[in-house]
């Protein structure tokens, strides 16, 4: 009954095997520094979501994000959307608070640098020498944000241009993923709520990713790890393809400390498990209870585990799409996707040296 629908939505595609995926990971060298021009919002005229996402940890005990999302639809619609997100201390006894708005009339700079809506009330902009940006939205009023995030480490992209291919014929891919990073910055600023500013001075993350195709044909699961302490940011975004593509797993991140990194690069040096399954009963999703984070190279070895519980949010992928569209979508999939967050403090251990620090984690199932 629902054929007609998953061709409609783009559910279903063919078996490729592995070897129609071309890893990051094996390319050489294993990392490559990130420089002002490869910052540049790529802008594809076809199928994709790009993202430009930053994370902070701040001295107050305050986590949150800052985020714009632009997608093209089959070449046909655009859209783009600012979302900010606070995760409160667990002592402060609050709700975390989510703002998501759509973007009309948005524009990037000639050089594709920079972000902003033609009233300009939501503008993101990377400075002269590519060091800083600043993010600013009054779009919401109920979370007006105030950020700015300074490199205080390189940013870097795994091997030599930070792109997993996806094709039968390596020199004409028909997808691709891409992640950039700043690992560790110095966040100056503030999201004010109707309860009054929230002070997000600390450090943070950026992260540029693009999904270069169908995002549910290029993942099927995600696993996320943030990790902020006094010394170290350790950061590891592992995706694992779906049966169309041999279900590979890729993962990608690396290690830095104040003015230097310390190593980065993709598996197999750098892999997520989650060590213990603690279930979703709502929707049969294997939910982790606890994981384990690994990193391996140019002399640094790092793991970070323990119990990630309780977690903090549970996403709906689908949330936000129309109910008639989400309804088709789930029933011609058979999967409802889910992003579950986590924010625990853990301990990570470092050539032989311990550091506790915040981690946020994210565990995603879409299919």
């Amino acid at each position: 009954m629902f054929n007609w629908a998953k061709n409609a939505v783009g559910i279903t595609e063919p078996i490729y095997g592995p070897s129609a995926i071309q890893s990051v990971a094996n390319q050489i060298p294993p990392y490559t520094e990130v420089q002002k021009q490869d910052l540049a919002w790529e802008v594809m005229d076809t199928t994709n979501v790009e993202t430009k996402t930053f994370y902070m940890t701040s001295d107050s005990g305050h986590l949150g994000l800052a985020q714009i999302i632009y997608s093209n639809v089959l070449g046909v619609r655009t859209t783009a959307q600012f979302n900010s997100k606070i995760y409160y201390p667990k002592e402060a006894g609050k709700e975390h608070l989510w703002a998501s708005d759509n973007l009309a009339n948005f524009e990037f700079s000639k050089d594709k640098q920079n972000f902003k809506t033609k009233n300009g009330d939501v503008v993101m902009n990377l400075s002269e020498d590519g060091t800083s940006y600043t993010i600013k939205s009054t779009i919401n009023r109920g979370s007006v944000v105030d950020l700015k995030f300074t490199q205080a480490a390189p940013g870097f992209m795994a091997g030599k241009n930070g792109t997993t291919n996806y094709g039968t014929d390596a020199q004409k891919p028909w997808g691709r993923m891409v992640h950039k990073f700043w690992p560790r910055c110095k966040v100056e600023g503030s999201i004010m709520t109707q309860s009054g500013p929230v002070d997000f001075t600390g450090r943070g993350v950026f992260i540029h990713a693009l999904q270069g195709m169908k995002p549910h044909f290029a993942a099927a699961r995600w696993n996320f790890a943030n990790f902020q302490s006094p010394s170290y940011s350790a950061i590891l975004m592992e995706f694992t393809t779906p049966k169309s593509y041999g279900e590979t797993v890729v993962a990608v991140g690396g290690i830095a400390t104040d003015g230097k990194i310390l190593m980065a690069g993709g598996s197999p040096n750098i892999k997520a498990t989650h060590t213990d399954v603690k279930g979703d009963p709502d929707n049969d999703w294997p939910e982790p209870g606890k994981a384990k984070f690994e990193w391996k190279g140019e002399g640094t070895e790092a793991v970070l585990e323990g119990s990630i519980l309780p977690r903090v949010d549970r996403v709906d992928v689908m949330g936000e799409l129309p109910k008639f569209v989400k309804q088709i979508a789930t029933q011609a999939s058979g999967t409802k996707p889910y992003i579950y967050q986590y924010t625990p403090k853990l301990t990570l251990e470092i050539n032989g040296q311990k550091e506790e620090g915040q981690l946020f984690m994210e565990a995603t199932f879409i299919s």
